[in-house]
């Protein structure tokens, strides 16, 4: 090593457990075989310097990006939850100019009690067990 050249970082647990976890989801794609992944991931652990571990991944492709999610029931309803709080908190029941804002909070709280009914199963039994338990009743 020269004077003019820094000495050699040290490379942390975390970079280490995300140089793994690469290796982890190359193994488990298939990229490399179970004895590869072993052998890159002891090196992985064992690695001083940071400059020890992007050869260890080098050869593979980026981790694809994940799928993008929809956000579920429960976050529109909390939505919906909050965009009523908030109408019904800005209400005022002596001015005329709050008219506007108690219909949207009334149209808000409709929503919620119907994406909740829905939600929770109110329009009817559409389950197949329940036809199939009266089948056999005959008359009497």
């Amino acid at each position: 090593m020269t004077a003019a050249e820094p000495p050699p970082v040290r490379a942390s647990d975390a970079e280490r457990h995300a140089v793994v976890a690469v290796l982890h989801d190359a193994v488990a794609r298939g990229l490399l075989t179970l004895a590869e992944g072993e052998e890159r991931m002891a090196a992985a652990y064992s690695a001083r310097f940071v400059r020890d571990l992007p050869p260890l991944t080098a050869d593979l492709p980026p981790v694809p990006a994940p799928a993008p999610v929809a956000p579920g029931w429960r976050a529109l309803m909390l939505l919906a939850w909050l965009q009523l709080r908030s109408a019904l908190t800005g209400l005022t029941w002596r001015r005329a100019s709050s008219r506007p804002r108690l219909a949207v909070a009334v149209l808000a709280l409709v929503a919620v009690l119907s994406v909740g009914a829905v939600t929770a199963g109110e329009f009817g039994d559409h389950r197949p067990d329940v036809q199939q338990r009266f089948e056999h009743v005959g008359p009497r």
